[in-house]
């Protein structure tokens, strides 16, 4: 089993990869490959959600931050809480989730705009190997990055 094998895996600089909801297998190569937090933005209610992924995670030895994020409802402080997470494990190897990577890929294309100063060329190519985020994505994108001052 590879990483690629991983619903909607991608691989982005810093030590960062993201995807969609990783099976209890899945997460055993996660660890393998030297990945040592997880943080899962998927809700209770997504799709394929691991019940004992707590468990799975920390039985493995990595470090495991649950930051639901409700799906029509992003919120400023979802995205804070990211960005607070990332910044403090900026020197280790992270693995972020959600059911589908849509989340996940919208939260990364903010932190790659805001804190690695990325153009928006570039964030928006990452981005869009996963989806185009819907309206209510996009306009929870546009007001962050506004507010962030862009």
């Amino acid at each position: 089993m590879a990483l690629t094998d991983i619903n909607a895996y991608l691989s982005l600089p810093q030590g960062i990869a993201t995807s969609g909801q990783p099976t209890v297998e899945q997460f055993a190569e996660i660890k393998a490959a030297g990945y040592e937090i997880v943080i899962n933005l998927a809700m209770p209610t997504s799709e394929n959600w691991l019940a004992d992924e707590v468990e799975v995670v920390t039985g493995l030895g990595m470090e495991y931050v649950p930051l639901p994020v409700v799906w029509d409802y992003p919120s400023l402080g979802d995205a804070e809480q990211f960005f607070e997470v990332l910044t403090e494990a900026r020197d280790r190897q992270v693995w972020v989730h959600c059911a589908l990577n849509m989340r996940v890929s919208a939260m990364m294309y903010l932190y790659h705009r805001i804190y690695r100063e990325m153009r928006d060329l570039e964030a928006t190519q990452y981005l869009n190997q996963i989806w185009v985020p819907n309206d209510v994505w996009q306009n929870f994108m546009d007001a962050v990055i506004e507010l962030y001052g862009e």
